[in-house]
């Protein structure tokens, strides 16, 4: 019986104080006050999860039946997850402060917020797939209300699409679980998988449909194609900071429930070389190709950086489905990556709505000179997306294409790399292209009556900090890129 009860601590914390949150408007504290209450809170989490990383911990919550236990256990592989969901988590709720002064509702949105940390934290230490399920799916219902804050009909419509998105998937996981419980798929995350090969023998069918239908429903969240759509209707519906986390973090725990389900449920080894690996592959390309070719033609800001993610976060599904060491490197170092630069390019759009209400990429002329510190924030995280070194998205994008390249005579082993290559110069027009009219609007700008509409500290700071770890992990990968190799020998 494992018994480490300081892991459920990080979990019930955020989640007690999510509730108390959503009752703060009630109880006369003012704004000052709840500031202070939430940032005491996500300060504390952060520390109460850092503190869980120590030591190989596990905890047995609640034994249902002797093959089905709600378990949590600290591996490597979460404490990436967890470290990077709560710096995060922090960050844009601080951005948040500001962002939500004036909106009567923040208690409700810091309180859900501070809730889907809690669950995340959850999921990232699950020990089983039946404990990572549960934990995914309150994370969904508890994000929902974060997308639909607004309350317009646009934002209960963009909630609901991703509700019903999200239940497809979750469906579509279930059913891959339920076919594989009598081979074992119940069993603790072990990596390279922990399928019974004797009670499997003979039925290579029913595993690789399992498969597949786990893939594509744990996808669903990570916006692989064909389950794409939500991400595109949600982000421009959602305020800034939920699109924020939406799609630094939210998106991340599909690519973590898949990494779960292939590498330390399934085994990569009975995946490799067959169609489902193949399909996962196909998928993987169009989805890279298609969100880089949508972001570049969609005029919205933040719809465009919404198909952005959706393009990005198949760079690191196309990292999992090439199968070996290097790329597999390559795809959990992009999970670091993406989430810190996607994060800040979707703060700097709400900083921007924010101060100018400007909502269209054709509105942004001469932003830079209004805003400079958060498009200087900007444009270097945009580099980064591009895959320019030395900034942290070059080394991940290298990983991930070597990976590819080192895989052998295989079609993807060329075909990928060159599909990366094309994303990465549509990425350029679609980003930078903002960057050049923000900082050189042309000689028809009205320079006489320019203003400062630079936001706070509040929302700049983070973007601020953001950025340097762009760089900063860019230049120096190495802490992490040890992390994420003990990992990948642990499973190859």
């Amino acid at each position: 019986m494992n018994k480490d009860y300081v892991l459920i601590i990080p979990i019930l914390f955020p989640i007690l104080a999510g509730i108390v949150a959503c009752f703060l408007g009630k109880m006369h504290l003012g704004q000052k006050g709840q500031r202070l209450y939430e940032t005491v809170c996500l300060i504390v989490e952060v520390c109460l999860t850092f503190m869980c990383f120590t030591g190989n911990k596990a905890l047995d919550i609640w034994k249902l039946t002797t093959d089905i236990t709600i378990s949590l256990k600290v591996d490597d592989l979460s404490r990436i997850f967890a470290g990077l969901t709560v710096i995060v988590w922090l960050l844009v709720g601080i951005y948040a402060f500001e962002y939500l002064e004036d909106d009567p509702k923040s208690n409700l949105f810091f309180g859900f917020y501070l809730i889907t940390e809690g669950l995340i934290a959850a999921l990232s230490f699950a020990d089983n797939m039946i404990t990572f399920y549960m934990f995914f799916e309150m994370m969904t219902l508890m994000s929902v209300p974060l997308v639909m804050h607004d309350g317009t009909h646009e934002a209960i419509m963009a909630g609901l699409k991703y509700l019903f998105y999200s239940i497809a998937g979750a469906f579509l996981t279930l059913f891959g679980i339920f076919m594989l419980i009598p081979y074992g798929v119940l069993g603790s995350f072990t990596a390279g998988g922990i399928m019974n090969m004797e009670a499997l023998a003979g039925h290579d069918l029913r595993l690789m449909i399992s498969a597949i239908c786990m893939i594509i429903g744990l996808g669903t969240k990570a916006g692989m194609f064909p389950m794409h759509a939500w991400l595109p209707t949600a982000h421009p519906e959602a305020p800034a900071p939920a699109s924020a986390v939406l799609s630094g973090v939210i998106t991340k725990t599909g690519v973590l429930g898949i990494i779960r389900t292939v590498y330390f449920c399934i085994g990569s080894r009975l995946i490799a070389g067959t169609w489902v690996q193949n399909t996962w592959i196909v998928l993987s390309l169009i989805t890279v190709i298609m969100g880089s070719m949508m972001a570049y033609r969609e005029k919205q800001l933040k719809k465009r950086l919404a198909y952005s993610t959706v393009s990005q976060v198949s760079y690191i599904m196309f990292g999992l489905a090439v199968m070996n060491g290097t790329a597999f490197m390559g795809a959990v170092a992009h999970v670091v990556f993406h989430s810190l630069i996607k994060t800040t390019l979707f703060l700097m759009s709400g900083a921007v709505i924010h101060k100018t209400g400007h909502h269209l990429v054709s509105e942004l002329k001469g932003t830079g000179k209004e805003m400079p510190i958060t498009m200087w924030c900007y444009t270097i995280v945009s580099i980064a997306l591009v895959g320019i070194p030395p900034l942290s998205g070059f080394v991940s994008k290298w990983y991930i294409a070597t990976g590819a390249l080192m895989s052998g005579e295989k079609p993807y082993s060329w075909i990928g790399p060159v599909a990366l290559l094309i994303s990465a110069l549509l990425t350029a027009g679609y980003l930078l292209s903002i960057s050049i009219q923000g900082f050189m609007p042309g000689a028809d700008y009205d320079y006489e009556h320019l203003e400062n509409k630079e936001p706070s500290a509040y929302m700049y700071i983070p973007m601020i900090l953001m950025t340097i770890a762009t760089i900063f992990l860019g230049i120096v990968p190495g802490g992490l890129t040890r992390i994420i190799d003990t990992i990948a020998n642990t499973i190859f």
